[in-house]
């Protein structure tokens, strides 16, 4: 039976998608000797909050998310990223394949805010794995197996990467989500006094 292994290499940003999207290098093995014909895979990733330090700047910055630095002991905990799935095709003894993993740049979502508020080093991850496996067995042909939910990784991922794909795909900008009545209030606002952009009605009402 398949006994699958997984690592992350790399991240880089996914070139030419219609969303922001970073590609994880993720590398397989299968212990056994059987040809593996195709991998259904689903992966869970979680931001595991805890495994890194925060600076005075991160600490301010995650201040809305966290609380207050002194309750974190309390409050700190892993934070679910998203879901990412791929088709591996066929191989042997091991093989390298890009993981897909959608972003966002909504800083209404816990895991935009975080990335954002972090200034560099890595973001910690651990990667939980599921799927199917199609086989070759000598002796009985065609085989299918699950992957056990025991299968993960885990991989410190570069701040920088998340901060280069957002800004390949946000070029020094940012997303401002608001309810519809306030946004309304705010377009009057911007028509009454004939402003042109929104950048600068929203620097027209600050100090």
């Amino acid at each position: 039976m398949p006994d699958l292994h997984f690592q992350v290499e790399a991240a880089e940003p996914v070139r030419y998608a219609s969303s922001p999207m970073l590609g994880l290098r993720l590398r397989v093995e299968n212990s056994g000797d059987e040809e593996i014909r195709s991998v259904t895979l689903q992966c869970q990733i979680r931001i595991e909050t805890t495994r890194r330090s925060y600076n005075d700047a991160e600490q301010r910055r995650l201040r809305d998310l966290f609380g207050e630095p002194e309750r974190w002991s309390r409050t700190l905990h892993s934070l679910l990223w998203t879901h990412a799935a791929v088709v591996i095709p066929p191989f042997c003894e091991s093989t390298v394949v890009e993981l897909p993993v959608p972003c966002t740049f909504d800083l209404t979502v816990a895991t935009a805010k975080f990335f954002d508020g972090l200034e560099g080093g890595c973001a910690p991850l651990t990667l939980l794995f599921s799927g199917t496996v199609f086989y070759q067995s000598a002796e009985d042909g065609l085989q299918v197996e699950q992957i056990p939910w025991s299968k993960e990784t885990t991989y410190s991922l570069p701040v920088d990467a998340w901060k280069k794909m957002m800004d390949a795909y946000y070029p020094n900008t940012a997303w401002l989500c608001l309810r519809r009545d306030v946004f309304e209030r705010l377009q009057q606002y911007k028509t009454d006094r004939g402003i042109p952009t929104w950048e600068q009605t929203v620097e027209s009402m600050l100090p």
